[in-house]
């Protein structure tokens, strides 16, 4: 029985990694087959290689801080509103959460940007907050399903309070603190593309220049970019999701 499972995880983690090649795969081709072809001379001033690797460098920056600002701060928030002495403020939190997601994110960084004024920082905010419901939920969510015998096992065999959260709770809620990582990012990956609305940069550059001069290859390729993107991160974090489940 076990090894047939270990197969089968197997089969699903080739299946996961074999789909991130092919989404990597078809965002070089597709973004070969406008360099090379583009419709006419101004689609070929306004993509090359250069450009789609600074604006791909430009999104994935805006992601990943606004995502690591996420883990940090809602993971430990999580992890705090589940002690004894504030488990009862845990929906309270989850509720002031749900304020950020909620909101639509073009609403999110437009009020960000009364704050904040234009430019990368803005987008990174606002992305931060409205990324930081899914990591809290989930976090609440794994830490509070742990068996309680588990823990009453470890508080008996004299484990401090410390001890019992990193060495129990935490690898147990784990597969679902990650599986909130995962939305997190990939709505963030979709998001981003708002940032160059506010001057942040990004592959929204790409749609809405394709919008502005009426060009479907430039706007075909801003927004399938960021998508492929989305679908690459989600089978990678299903495969770390994978090899974290006990």
């Amino acid at each position: 029985m076990t090894g047939n499972l270990s197969r089968s995880e197997d089969r699903v983690y080739l299946a996961n990694l074999l789909k991130i090649a092919g989404f990597v795969a078809m965002g070089v081709l597709l973004s070969v087959y406008v360099v090379r072809h583009p419709q006419d001379s101004l689609v070929a001033r306004l993509v090359s290689y250069h450009r789609l690797l600074v604006l791909m460098g430009q999104h994935l920056t805006i992601v990943g801080i606004s995502s690591a600002l996420a883990i940090l701060t809602a993971v430990p928030a999580g992890i705090i509103v589940t002690r004894s002495a504030l488990r009862p403020w845990s929906n309270r939190v989850v509720a002031l959460a749900n304020i950020g997601q909620t909101v639509p994110s073009l609403a999110v960084i437009a009020l960000s940007v009364g704050l904040l004024g234009i430019g990368a920082r803005t987008a990174i905010i606002a992305m931060w907050i409205y990324s930081l419901l899914p990591i809290l939920n989930n976090t609440l969510i794994g830490i509070k399903e742990v068996d309680p015998a588990m823990i009453e096992a470890a508080n008996g065999m004299g484990m401090k309070p410390s001890h019992v959260l990193l060495r129990v709770e935490a690898p147990l809620a784990l597969p679902m603190i990650l599986a909130g990582i995962r939305t997190a990012v990939t709505i963030n990956i979709g998001s981003a593309i708002l940032a160059a609305f506010v001057g942040g940069g990004g592959m929204g550059n790409l749609i809405i220049a394709g919008n502005n001069i009426s060009r479907s290859q430039v706007l075909v390729l801003g927004a399938a970019l960021p998508v492929l993107m989305a679908l690459a991160a989600d089978a990678l974090f299903e495969m770390i999701e994978q090899r974290t489940r006990i």
